[in-house]
């Protein structure tokens, strides 16, 4: 792994012309996030040794070099997800490669369906917390000490300051955000009426079929990491209804604005 990485990382040192601050994963129906960075350089996933393909719709397959508030980012317009056939390495391997580009911070970001009753389509949320149910781990295997440490500490996967100070943010933006724990799943199904109950129950206010691997993978190489869910749909008794890939995309990208304001604000303050 760590030959691929090196490959892929001094690959694209010969690209830019900066080392980039913060990295930012745009998930399902946010990609038009990245209309607001300055962009100095766009890269086709394709185009990199190692690199995975999207293949899901709604997720382009570029990385993008460029400036957003005030800092100099990298962003992944689509992600790899691991219903799409790919292992967890592989959906994390940019997490990887961006850690060996200098970066110390990531943003992720995602689609989810909100479990909590008090939630409303459209809503951000601020993940604090996550639950992992995915059926592979990240770190199976052979630990690499250059990578991280055997065991690493989740005790706060989500940085507490970098959430305080989004919903400050937030708050003189004008807008409420959410806050809450995410529940990672395997997909591509969504959920039924009794796993929605039971994903609640077991501590979750929303779910989701990615975000959780890069976490992971983020705190084993001691990344500073914030997420952010956009809530598209309702596992809510009396509020389910028949969802779609295409639905969500939708209300995903009515969230773009909102997002990309907070994002924007908080590098500044960075």
């Amino acid at each position: 792994m760590w030959q691929t990485i090196e490959e892929s990382t001094n690959f694209l040192r010969t690209k830019i012309s900066k080392q980039p601050e913060v990295a930012i994963i745009l998930g399902t129906g946010l990609g038009g996030l990245a209309n607001e960075i300055k962009v100095e350089l766009k890269i086709s996933y394709n185009k990199i040794p190692n690199f995975p393909v999207s293949t899901v719709e709604g997720h382009k397959g570029e990385l993008i070099f460029g400036y957003l508030g005030n800092k100099y980012v990298v962003a992944m317009q689509g992600r790899f997800h691991y219903y799409e056939g790919y292992n967890m390495q592989e959906v994390t391997f940019p997490v990887r490669v961006f850690k060996m580009l200098g970066i110390n911070f990531i943003i992720v970001s995602n689609a989810s369906g909100g479990v909590n009753p008090n939630f409303e389509i459209g809503d951000l949320m601020l993940i604090n917390d996550h639950i992992n149910f995915f059926p592979e781990h990240p770190l199976r295997g052979p630990n690499d000490a250059k990578l991280g440490t055997r065991f690493p500490d989740m005790s706060e996967a989500y940085d507490k300051k970098l959430i305080a100070t989004s919903k400050e943010i937030a708050q003189k933006l004008g807008f409420e955000v959410q806050e809450g724990v995410y529940a990672g799943v395997s997909g591509p199904t969504f959920e039924t009426p009794a796993e929605y109950k039971y994903y609640r129950t077991a501590g979750a206010d929303a779910v989701g079929m990615s975000t959780v691997p890069e976490v992971i993978v983020a705190r084993h190489m001691n990344m500073t990491v914030l997420g952010l869910s956009v809530i598209t749909d309702l596992g809510v008794p009396g509020k389910i209804v028949e969802v779609s890939h295409e639905e969500v995309q939708k209300v995903a990208k009515q969230a773009e604005l909102k997002m990309a304001k907070l994002v924007i604000n908080l590098l500044e303050s960075l």
